[in-house]
């Protein structure tokens, strides 16, 4: 006759992706808060000099293209938001369509500062600061925005591929489009803005 002890508890999922992603997240706001500092410290220098300009006098910024960037943001979140609602309640279909959405805004979003940067004829040599601080935050913030969208990609493809229980990156695809939304309105106050 032998004796066993029954097996131990099942370890709890370690929720590696979803941690990932809420360290890329704060590292993602820290970025562009240091981005965001320097764009201040030198707009503040620039301001201090005699002739105290920062934004070149031929520079107008389009202004309905930011707004539409800051509200199609806000719409792509609750899109990220109701695929996390759809897939915990197994909903492939209106999973699939919020991935959809997702990735359809987050194209827009990409197309709306392309567009800006056609229009705002602001070459990057020009004389001061101000070019090169502007395409390095919007071009940051381009670059995390096309991250977004392949993750966006990636995330559809397993979840609806047949990976339907995996809803853990589903939740970590949602929190890094919360922190971008975030991060770009910092941006689109500080650099589109208060200019």
């Amino acid at each position: 006759m032998t004796y066993a002890l029954p097996p131990g508890p099942a370890p709890p999922p370690r929720r590696q992706v979803l941690v990932g992603s809420a360290v890329a997240g704060a590292g993602t706001l820290m970025l562009i808060g240091g981005m965001l500092a320097v764009w201040v410290l030198q707009r503040e220098r620039a301001l201090d000099q005699p002739d105290g300009t920062w934004v070149p006098s031929n520079v107008t910024m389009p202004e309905v293209p930011t707004n539409v960037m800051l509200i199609g943001l806000i719409a792509l979140v609750l899109f990220a938001q109701w695929a996390v609602y759809a897939a915990r309640r197994g909903d492939r279909i209106h999973t699939g369509l919020a991935f959809g959405l997702v990735g359809l805004l987050g194209l827009a979003v990409i197309n709306a500062q392309a567009y800006i940067w056609n229009q705002i004829d602001l070459p990057i040599a020009e004389e001061g600061g101000y070019a090169g601080m502007f395409y390095a935050v919007t071009g940051t913030m381009s670059v995390l925005f096309i991250a977004g969208v392949v993750f966006t990609a990636v995330t559809a493809f397993r979840y609806l591929g047949g990976r339907t229980t995996d809803r853990e990156i589903v939740a970590a695809h949602a929190l890094y489009w919360y922190v971008l939304t975030v991060a770009f309105g910092a941006v689109w106050f500080v650099v589109y803005v208060t200019k």
